[in-house]
């Protein structure tokens, strides 16, 4: 197994994207069951083909831009089987100039710390991607404490879906899957007990953005990533922050391929975000979490 290591020119890149998807696999196997990917489809206006993860590195390198790629790992509340994060890994390592592999476990499974581990040491990780309503966990439980232990002991971050999703919506009863579970203050007792751990509060926290201004205002180990909504729709409330008291941790991201960076980056025109906030958001503050300064 080749372990991953990064050979990015960070000088080189015109932004780095911190949410990506890698949806399909070499095989053809998708990331969710199928009404789950149809559902989503629906909800996102997206009905175009899964890209495979050499051509999602081949788009990020024909826009100058970095990715970090990701599966979620929600095998014990979908019964379906994830897409390997040991392949997604591997994939990275042939793609390091453009490609930053984070891993996905899921938390109810026995052995998610030993996973964890194998991730990190093995396969070279940078990270962990974590969905509590599709993985249906709550994130506060301290049962899940000793994974979030080893992360915080790699030095890695973590990132964890908040907000609504379209992951369910419109099937009966949401497919069982639970809105409340990505509330981010579940996530305010996770960074007071780990100080030392990142963590990615991912997307516009709709319909809790005040709740993820607050932890991150309070819990200087927290970010937020600005993917999954056009920009052109971003709460007032979270544009202010990003052009003021937290400037220097918001992170671009898109939720490509339901969401492309192009339809990102020609929305954030359209916001108030200033332009002197803009590189750190496109790019310098993504470089200092993944620690990709030369």
């Amino acid at each position: 197994m080749t372990r991953y290591e990064p050979a990015i020119d960070v000088d080189a890149l015109t932004a780095i994207d911190v949410h990506v998807h890698i949806e399909v696999d070499d095989h053809g196997h998708h990331s969710l069951p199928a009404d789950l990917v149809e559902a989503a489809s629906k909800y996102f206006s997206a009905d175009s083909p899964r890209p495979d993860l050499d051509a999602v590195a081949d788009h990020y390198r024909e826009r100058g831009m970095a990715a970090v790629v990701f599966t979620v790992d929600a095998e014990t509340q979908l019964g379906h089987a994830p897409v390997s994060s040991e392949e997604i890994a591997q994939g990275a390592a042939r793609n390091n100039d453009v490609l930053i592999p984070f891993g996905s476990v899921d938390p109810r499974r026995g052995d998610a710390v030993d996973r964890a581990r194998r991730l990190i040491d093995d396969s070279g990780v940078r990270g962990f991607k974590f969905h509590p309503t599709v993985q249906g966990f709550d994130p506060s439980d301290t049962a899940h404490y000793p994974l979030y232990a080893v992360l915080q002991d790699a030095g890695i971050p973590a990132l964890f879906h908040t907000g609504q999703t379209g992951i369910g919506a419109g099937l009966p009863g949401g497919r069982g899957l639970r809105l409340g579970l990505s509330n981010p203050i579940l996530l305010d007792p996770v960074a007071a007990d780990f100080p030392e751990l990142q963590i990615i509060m991912a997307h516009p926290s709709v319909p809790w953005q005040d709740e993820a201004l607050s932890v991150a205002t309070h819990k200087h180990n927290t970010w937020i990533d600005l993917s999954g909504w056009s920009p052109k729709y971003f709460p007032d409330a979270l544009v202010r922050a990003a052009n003021s008291y937290l400037k220097n941790r918001m992170l671009f991201g898109s939720d490509f391929p339901l969401l492309t960076p192009d339809r990102w980056r020609a929305d954030v025109a359209q916001t108030a975000l200033k332009p002197d906030v803009m590189p750190g958001i496109l790019k310098n503050n993504a470089v200092r979490l993944l620690g990709l300064a030369s």
